[in-house]
């Protein structure tokens, strides 16, 4: 065992001492920024693990955006979706469709990844993001077409909102969003995406389907065999389906057993092992079952190697905006705001998971290289068919094997270029396999909680919000802005009443908050230090006591923050407040 222990430690020494390690940053390179304990195989093994749980968004994103119809016409007059549903040559049409979209989410996940890994080297895998394909095939187009705008043009609008998010993060507005929201709302994010995962990892749409919804409760217990599913809900035999108990037991206890005594690729094992036994047709938990589904699903695993081209009509846009401005202006605007707070908050948090978030600017490297890149694989998803692209929260699962570099991301695309071609298994890995490993990465991302400030009611209560609200209203996004609305309310209350009882009324534990500002630490947004440097030129006094002001107020921010590179500009100097309520007790009595 030392043999082969030796030939791969010398592997790695060799790998990370190269040019190639350099690059990346990786352990035994030399470079003033290397990255402690990264070695190349592990960055390998990392970026299968992150392509493993996220694999099943190349046959469930082809799923739910061929529910729009795409381009396919069924001529339906009746106003119903049966008509649809009995036409052979629109069915034909939206299988075709489905297939072209497998390629499709392939392509741009393998893409998107690839880049984002090689320029901001980051553990951070990049696809079409579950919610808003849902809200793009069934809102905005609609059931078989039935929306309230065309697949192009809204295909147009996604492609357009890339453009406006690399606009947004050139002037630095996504990186000030970021550092503007209060410390314990981005570590609380962090948790609520970790309960997310499991809550997916729990569901039978990319889970174990242990859970389902209710008619009379948010959730309800499940676990029965699809037979005796019913509008979603499991109407009889919960918790007997096989499949849910080879997912726990394999795919779960035996995965977490296996990280207990640090076992390398352990996840990929878990993963590995499910997929494999349940393949046979013959199982009572197989993903192949004898019906019309199954036999359908193995009909294209048979294929093996396969690779469907993209279909011509997926990549055309529809520039004719004036035809229904006002829903192409409502699908632009609502893909702006969910997606922004969406990937922005996952990545931050699987930044701060990757220990790269820099605890003084709280800022992650390369910020501005990373919200660029992710906003124009989006402009280039449109072009493909598909709806926008997003980090993903399943990138924990790479950065909990051990990812920190981009070497992660980039082997996670390739794994998705080469599954355009093998397809057929990559879509046959079933759902349940993946389940307990996202259940287990958001344990891991769990851990976090600790770090929330629970002693001041001010900070907890939004915090605890933002951690419930994102896995029960099943979004990111959402939860964070929850988060950020009682936050306002709550210490916006406060903060009146501390004004107009002139300081007399505080709370007894204010000494305890989290210090906060508008005007976070690092640098400003482009657009303001812009104008901060017009009207400091046009606002020149030759007044020496001015001067001398202006000098005392950097003397000033030297003493409160000694990274500061000796501005001594008046915007700069309002940054510089007391970092935790006790100075500035301290300052007022002064």
């Amino acid at each position: 065992m030392d043999t082969p222990r030796r030939a791969l430690e010398n592997f790695n020494g060799a790998i990370g001492s190269s040019t190639f390690g350099r690059i990346f940053r990786l352990e035994g390179s030399g470079h003033e920024k290397e990255i402690k304990n990264t070695r190349f195989t592990t960055e390998i093994r990392a970026g299968l693990t992150t392509f493993f749980t996220m694999a099943y968004i190349i046959a469930v994103n082809a799923s739910i955006l061929s529910d729009s119809g795409g381009n396919c016409k069924c001529n339906d007059t009746t106003g119903t979706d049966l008509f649809c549903e009995k036409n052979e040559e629109y069915m034909s049409c939206v299988q075709d469709l489905n297939r072209s979209l497998i390629t499709a989410t392939a392509a741009i996940a393998g893409f998107s990844s690839f880049l984002f890994g090689f320029v901001t080297n980051m553990p951070v895998c990049l696809a079409p993001g579950m919610g808003l394909n849902a809200y793009f095939a069934y809102q905005i187009v609609g059931f078989h077409g039935s929306g309230i705008t065309t697949y192009n043009l809204a295909l147009t609008a996604v492609f357009v909102e890339g453009f406006v998010f690399i606009f947004l993060s050139l002037i630095g507005m996504r990186q000030w969003l970021v550092k503007s929201i209060p410390q314990s709302l981005k570590i609380a994010a962090a948790c609520g995406i970790g309960l997310f995962l499991a809550e997916i990892g729990l569901s039978y749409s990319a889970g174990i389907g242990a859970i389902t919804g209710s008619p009379n409760t948010p959730l309800e217990l499940a676990g029965c065999p699809p037979e005796y599913l019913e509008n979603g809900v499991c109407k009889s035999h919960k918790m007997t389906n096989p499949a849910l108990w080879i997912g726990i037991f394999c795919g779960g206890i035996l995965t977490a057993y296996l990280m207990t005594y640090k076992v390398k690729a352990a996840m990929i094992a878990g993963i590995a092992l499910v997929s494999i036994i349940s393949w046979p047709r013959t199982t009572s938990f197989t993903y192949f079952p004898y019906d019309a589904a199954g036999t359908d699903r193995f009909n294209f695993f048979k294929k093996v190697v396969s690779f469907h081209p993209i279909d011509a009509s997926l990549n055309v846009l529809d520039w004719n905006v004036s035809k229904d401005p006002s829903h192409f202006v409502l699908a632009l605007f609502t893909f702006l705001y969910v997606d922004i707070i969406d990937c922005t908050a996952t990545l931050y948090s699987m930044a701060r998971f990757a220990g790269v978030v820099d605890p003084e600017t709280g800022d992650f490297p390369r910020s501005t290289l990373a919200y660029c890149t992710d906003a124009f694989s989006i402009s280039i998803g449109a072009l493909l068919g598909c709806s926008p692209v997003t980090a993903f929260i399943e990138s924990g699962a790479g950065i909990a094997e051990g990812g920190k570099t981009g070497l992660t991301a980039m082997t996670c695309g390739i794994c998705f270029f080469i599954s355009m071609f093998f397809a057929p298994i990559f879509a046959s890995i079933p759902p349940w396999a993946t389940g307990c490993t996202l259940v287990l990465v958001g344990c891991l991302m769990m851990r976090q909680v600790v770090n929330i400030n629970w002693r001041y009611i001010g900070d907890a209560v939004p915090a605890f919000v933002t951690v419930m609200f994102i896995p029960f209203g099943y979004s990111a996004a959402y939860g964070l802005i929850a988060g950020l609305m009682v936050y306002a309310a709550l210490n916006g209350m406060i903060y009146l009443t501390k004004l107009v009882s002139r300081g007399y009324i505080v709370p007894d534990d204010e000494d305890h908050r989290e210090y906060w500002t508008l005007r976070p630490h690092g640098r400003l947004p482009w657009f303001i230090t812009a104008s901060q440097s017009v009207a400091s030129r046009f606002g020149h006094s030759s007044d020496p006591k001015a001067d001398t002001a202006s000098t005392t107020s950097g003397a000033s921010h030297q003493r409160f923050r000694p990274d500061s590179k000796g501005s001594n500009q008046e915007l700069d100097t309002v940054v510089v407040l007391p970092r935790s309520p006790r100075d500035e007790k301290v300052l007022r009595k002064i």
